[in-house]
């Protein structure tokens, strides 16, 4: 059983306005160390998968930072989307250059810009999914026991009757809930957070892709017997044109008959907003956690980032204060979901040198 990785990293961090920005979005930035999120993500399998056994999937504007970033992974395993087409598309096309190198592989397919804890246990609970993956042919996705209402993340149901060791068949995937049915779903005791991590074999996710998803298998097998061919990437510009837009939880997962779900015994986090970042964060005696030159008076339980410019505070709660070179954010610690519509107006008026 040889063990692949395939990190994602094509995404824009939207709701991390204004330090994440198109060519430097989250994963690439340093948020809570010395290192990069995406760096963090490649040291934490260190010791389980090769180095020349990861992948990256990403886009053109993000290609040449993250070679600088990942020095250890192999160029040519940085692969290039033409353009998004959410992570059904991504998943299947770094699965058949895996499958190329390698068609009995198992591959643990991990965002670039979470937070982890506890790598022993997250190297044993990766270790113990895939051999089960490998076995039965299974898609395995790892679940989070939730420690409060989180409206923010996706939920996994489960039969609490265990399939083998820790793993379990999957009743019904839930999507984003509002207060009331998050507090439900973590009183019930079998829904858990989807942290959007799979294991799998290579063979069995194309097989399921052929299956449910047939108009990208189609565009996957063309790409496949294209691959040595000079005008591969002309080609993958026109299939990836013509492709749905879909996840890979809708097309598959939702679908599959053979998905399984392993309890992720570590912290987990997907740092999907600034409120995570200030849950993350160490904090003074007031509750506030701040970086960079910062005054505060009469201020508790806010996150200031103001590396640049000096800040003051007086009298205020519960706040956001990001100050970078160009730009400043100001928002309520329950309102940090909201920062990506910031961009969507920088967008829409056209402001891109803010983006």
């Amino acid at each position: 059983m040889n063990l692949y990785a395939l990190i994602m990293a094509g995404g824009v961090g939207t709701r991390f306005w204004p330090r994440s920005k198109e060519k430097t979005p989250k994963q690439l930035l340093k948020i809570f160390n010395s290192k990069t999120m995406i760096q963090n993500t490649v040291d934490r399998l260190d010791g389980l998968v090769k180095n020349e056994n990861i992948f990256v999937i990403t886009n053109r504007i993000q290609k040449d930072e993250i070679m600088k970033q990942l020095k250890n992974v192999p160029e040519k395993n940085i692969l290039v989307e033409p353009f998004g087409k959410n992570t059904a598309a991504c998943i299947g096309l770094a699965s058949i250059f895996i499958e190329n190198l390698d068609p009995n592989a198992v591959t643990f397919v991990l965002p670039a810009d979470h937070i982890i804890k506890e790598k022993e246990e997250f190297h044993n609970t990766l270790k113990k999914a895939a051999e089960f993956a490998f076995k039965t042919k299974g898609l395995v996705t790892i679940g989070v026991l939730p420690t409060r209402p989180e409206t923010g993340y996706g939920y996994i149901q489960i039969d609490e009757r265990q399939v083998e060791d820790a793993i379990y068949n999957v009743y019904t995937f839930a999507e984003k809930p509002n207060y009331a049915t998050a507090v439900r779903f973590l009183e019930s005791g079998d829904f858990f957070w989807n942290s959007g991590m799979f294991i799998w074999r290579v063979d069995s996710i194309l097989s399921e892709i052929k299956q449910y998803l047939p108009e990208l298998h189609q565009g996957l097998f063309k790409l496949k017997e294209s691959f040595s061919s000079e005008n591969f990437n002309d080609l993958l510009a026109n299939i990836y044109s013509k492709l749905r837009n879909i996840s890979i939880d809708y097309g598959i997962m939702e679908k599959s008959k053979k998905v399984f779900l392993t309890k992720g015994n570590f912290t987990w986090s997907d740092v999907g907003s600034w409120e995570e970042v200030y849950q993350l964060s160490s904090k003074d005696e007031h509750g506030n956690s701040s970086t960079g030159q910062v005054f505060t008076d009469m201020t508790m339980d806010s996150y200031i980032y103001s590396p640049e410019k000096f800040t003051a505070m007086i009298g205020v709660d519960n706040l956001i204060v990001i100050n970078t070179k160009d730009s400043l954010l100001i928002c309520r610690r329950d309102r940090s979901q909201d920062v990506k519509k910031i961009v969507e107006h920088l967008k829409v008026n056209k402001l891109n040198e803010y983006l």
